[in-house]
Parts: C-alpha cells; structure tokens; sequence
C-alpha cells in the first residue's frame, strides 16, 4: 500500500501512479487545506505555516506519473496564492458592492479626445478644472480633483449618488459628502464670483443695455422653479406650484452678457414672485437707495430715474422695475416700447436655458436636501459665471431632449408666464 500510493516516509519517496480512491483522498484533502487556509489567512500564519511546510516536503518523484509530495507542494502554493488575494475571485460576496474607475478613470486619460470628454461629463475644458480643483484644495481635505470632479459630474448630468458614484468608484455615503464639501469649498472660493459689477464691467454692462434703448439699466429679473420631489417633512401644498409639480423658486438677476449679478432661492413654489421679491435682500438694497447710485436719467414717456431692472408683469411698476405695459388695446408707441422690452429681458430667459441646460440636476425633478439645496443652486450659479468668463461656449442642443413618446421638445425651465390682470377697457370691448 505505501508502495503503490508513493507516501513520503522517513524523507523517502516510492513513486507510483495514483488510483482513483488516492486521487479521491487527495481531493479531499485539498478542501480542508483550502478551508484551512482561508482561516489561517485571516490571522496572518500563512506565509509562515507555507515555509514550514515547504522544508517536510519530499524531494520529487521519478515515476512516470505525478507523485504525492509535488502535488502537495503545488496545492500548497496555489493556496498561498489564493489567500494573497493574488487570484480575483469568481464569485464576489454579495453584500460587496463592485467598485470601477468608469467615468474618473476616463477623465485622467490624456488623449486627443480628453477635451470633448471633460465638455461632455463637467462641462469645461481640462484647464479650467484643474485652476478651479487648485483654488478648492486649501479647503478640501481629501483628493481635490477626484471628489471636484464628481460634484460637478453629478450637477452636470443629474444622475442619482446611487448610478453616479459607480462611476467614479465610491460609496453613495461618499458621493453626498463629496457634494457637501465642494459646495462649501466654492462658496468660501468664489465669495465675490456672484456680484454686481464696478468699475469698467459696470460701464460694458450699462452700455450693453444702452444699446438695446435702455439707458442706465442694470439687469434683468425673473424667477425659476427647480422641482423636486416631494420631502417626507415638508408641506405638500407650500411647494406645490400652479403647475401642481413640487418646486422650489430661485430669483436671479442677470445682465447681457448672461452673468449671475444676484440669486435669491430657497423658499417653496407656491410662493409669488413679488413675495420673493420683498423676502429678499435685493428689495432692501433697492428701497433704501443702496443699490443704485448712478446719477437719473430720463427715460421714455417722462420716467426719471438713476438705475432700474428689466421684468414681465408678475412684477409692479416702480421706480425702479420697468415693466411692459401689456393690455390689448395698445398705443404704437407702447407697443414698440414693449417689443423692445420683451428683446433685451431675453437675457434672463437665454440664462436660465445655459445654466439649467449646463446642470441638469436643477432641470430634472430630483431628490434633494432641502437643507443643502439652496447652496447647491447657488455653487451652479457661480460656475455659471466662471465658465462665462472662461469663454466656455454653450451647446444649444442641451435645450432639446427627446420624450417618452419619440418627439423632441424644448425643455422646461421652470419659468412661469406672469398672471395678467385684464383691464376695464380690454373686458369692455371683449364684451362687445
């Protein structure tokens, strides 16, 4: 029996083929040396019980077939090998969640193709989000480029942290408080990126509107809805729009030049513009005499003023919001002033569509903190005007999605048309 099955006694080794019940037995052992193993891995004895093992194991056989000492030295080390980690394994654990570079492997590419991809997922060149990356990194304490990089991935394409962070190989946990901390990052960054212009870009900016036949105007104002679902601790009927779609409102003020000049957002959809504007530090700036400060000027029709805003007719008339004068009994002359005034307030329009159409996330209903949303509305608004100054052109093909049934549409930005009061001439002759 020792002959036949060629065991290893005294350092000596008789060869010989192996039966069927040897091979059977060798099998057997080789499961408990791989449960073993699997054990011993974790208390870190492997390579130790290996080297042990390796200095009792019999020189190798001359038969014709495998003997039992080689077989055993070469299950031994593709153990060791096992427990290395050095062989992936075919099955992973399921409570594991498989982690891959996707999306963050592909942006550290260098190629000729690098350029359109950064545009395609963060929406800017490579170079400007290195210089943004490096202005973040004093504030951010972990792999700048990498959590940047997602923040402005998940803003850009709206994904959900769950599909999003895959792509970058992290946790959902990670994702939200990589969102967290590059918010906080921009905001401390760029604390003047958001603001009214001074000095030559105040002068480009009342020349712009000058042209337009609006002399000494300052900006343009409208509100949009960024809709989210519904918070489990927030009132239905506060953030329901007149849409019946649950939304939060951001007032925005902009130029020609589509520049963020001011952004007021947070409170529930339902509210009214006007209300938005009284909540806002704007309206008190304005009220008080600080915000415009440029000597008055005449306008059309007798209006005397030294600075005004560009609105629809959700708003008032004061001294300083323009309205059109709307109605459908129109004068010619009131008619072409409204022509021109609908022209230039455009901007707000065409800058509501290149910031939502950039950043996604504030297009889409998504699920959202109410806590952190306005922040988040806020850090796109400066990106807004960072890549405005970059000269980071728009593609006009983000205002186009195609719908459930196959159509393209434009899509929505949440700008609701002014609720009109008709007036008694205009109901008169409607009646007739």
């Amino acid at each position: 029996m020792e002959e036949a099955s060629g065991m290893v006694i005294d350092g000596g080794v008789r060869g010989g083929a192996l039966t069927t019940d040897e091979r059977t037995t060798i099998a057997a052992a080789v499961n408990v040396i791989l449960y073993c193993c699997e054990v011993e891995r974790t208390a870190g004895k492997m390579k130790a019980v290996v080297r042990a093992r390796r200095k009792v194991t019999a020189l190798p056989s001359s038969g014709e077939g495998l003997d039992l000492g080689a077989v055993s030295d070469a299950v031994l080390q593709v153990c060791y090998a096992m427990g290395s980690d050095a062989f992936p394994r075919a099955t992973p654990r399921w409570w594991m969640k498989r982690r891959t570079g996707g999306t963050w492997e592909d942006l550290r590419q260098c190629d000729d193709t690098t350029d359109e991809y950064f545009r395609d997922k963060l929406r800017m060149s490579p170079c400007v989000f290195r210089e943004i990356a490096e202005m973040l990194s004093p504030y951010l304490q972990r792999r700048p480029d990498h959590i940047v990089a997602y923040a402005l991935y998940r803003w850009a394409l709206g994904e959900t942290y769950d599909s999003g962070t895959c792509s970058f190989g992290i946790g959902r946990v990670s994702g939200i408080t990589a969102v967290r901390d590059v918010t906080a990052a921009l905001l401390a960054a760029y604390p003047d990126k958001i603001s009214w212009p001074t000095g030559l870009q105040k002068a480009v900016m009342l020349r712009a509107f000058a042209d337009k036949g609006f002399p000494n105007c300052h900006g343009c104002i409208d509100c949009t809805h960024i809709h989210v679902d519904k918070s489990t601790n927030a009132n239905g009927e506060d953030y329901c729009d007149r849409k019946r779609r649950f939304s939060v409102q951001a007032q925005v003020v902009v130029d020609m030049n589509l520049r963020v000049l001011d952004v007021f957002v947070g409170y529930p959809g339902s509210v009214h513009d006007m209300r938005m504007l009284h909540l806002s530090s704007l309206w008190e700036r304005a009220e008080s005499g600080q915000l415009f400060t440029d000597p008055h000027v005449m306008l059309p029709f007798a209006v005397r003023t030294n600075g005004y805003l560009l609105d629809d007719n959700g708003y008032p008339q004061s001294e300083w919001i323009v309205v059109p004068y709307g109605g459908l009994a129109q004068h010619p002359t009131e008619a072409r002033f409204d022509n021109k005034q609908k022209t230039a307030r455009g901007a707000v329009e065409r800058a509501f569509g290149r910031l939502k159409g950039m950043w996604r996330l504030f297009l889409r209903t998504h699920k959202c903190n109410m806590d952190t949303l306005p922040q988040q509305f806020i850090v796109v608004c400066i990106l807004h005007n960072i890549l405005i100054d970059a000269g980071i052109p728009f593609d006009d093909n983000l205002l186009w999605e195609v719908g459930p049934d196959g159509v393209q549409r434009r899509v929505d930005l949440g700008m609701h048309a002014p609720l009109r009061l008709v007036c008694m001439e205009s109901s008169t002759r409607l009646n007739r």
